[in-house]
């Protein structure tokens, strides 16, 4: 399989990258600023591609995908991961700091689905039946990485929650939409995680966090990559939320 990685140059994004390639998928390592990070995560897979865009421009994520295409005939995987987070009160955000958050979670998430799902989409197979499912095309997967604060909203962190929730809402109408070309579209809750963006949050969140954890532990970024990689093997099961997480919703 074809698989792009948004983000995948550290954090989760390079764990679920290394875990499809260890199984032998062809990985796209996606970056924006930090090339030599990527070509550190590629250089541990036996076949990748390392490629740069803004996800929050959409000329620039649509050449990455004319690129992939170009490479290696199609996308089979596409993971949303790319995310940021700016923290602070509501009333001290800042519309700079909000649109930011939201153009690189949400938009960006947007502009990877789009582009990389007029490629997933065949329309030179039937379809079967009324409405039916396109026959003889395997099960191609679009997997968003949300947030338990897209669920539940956190105080501090008003535009990482929108977006997440945003994020949320975009899988289940992408679920409706593409169903029918055999597209499974899903969203996948990871939990808190000691990644680059757990690490830099106040204390006071990783205090609450481990706190209201069932198992008293932070997530582990390599058991939601193994997760996201059993879910890209499946067929039938679209439009869900799968939470990973300890704390419950």
């Amino acid at each position: 399989m074809v698989c792009l990685v948004t983000g995948s140059s550290r954090g989760l994004g390079k764990a679920i990258a290394l875990a499809l390639g260890i199984r032998g998928h062809r990985v796209v390592i996606h970056y924006r600023d930090k090339k030599s990070e990527a070509e550190a995560v590629a250089s541990q897979i036996k076949e990748s591609i390392v490629l740069q865009a803004d996800v929050r421009n959409f000329n620039e994520v649509k050449s990455l995908v004319d690129e992939v295409v170009k490479q290696w005939g199609g996308i089979d995987v596409l993971v949303n991961n790319a995310g940021v987070t700016k923290e602070a009160l509501l009333m001290k955000t800042s519309e700079k700091d909000f649109d930011m958050v939201i153009d690189t979670n949400l938009k960006g998430a947007f502009n990877f689905l789009r582009t990389a799902a007029s490629y997933m989409i065949n329309p030179h197979f039937e379809k079967g039946g009324q409405g039916g499912i396109l026959k003889n095309q395997s099960a191609r997967h679009i997997i968003s990485i949300s947030s338990f604060a897209g669920l539940k909203g956190k105080a501090g962190l008003s535009a990482y929650s929108a977006s997440k929730a945003g994020l949320i809402g975009l899988t289940m109408s992408a679920a409706q939409e593409f169903s029918e070309y055999n597209i499974m579209v899903n969203a996948v809750l990871p939990g808190y995680m000691l990644t680059d963006m757990g690490i830099e949050s106040n204390e006071k969140a990783k205090e609450v966090a481990l706190h209201d954890s069932l198992v008293k532990e932070f997530s582990n970024p390599d058991n939601v990559a193994e997760f996201i990689c059993y879910l890209a093997g499946t067929t039938g099961i679209t439009g869900q939320v799968f939470n990973l997480d300890s704390r419950i919703l």
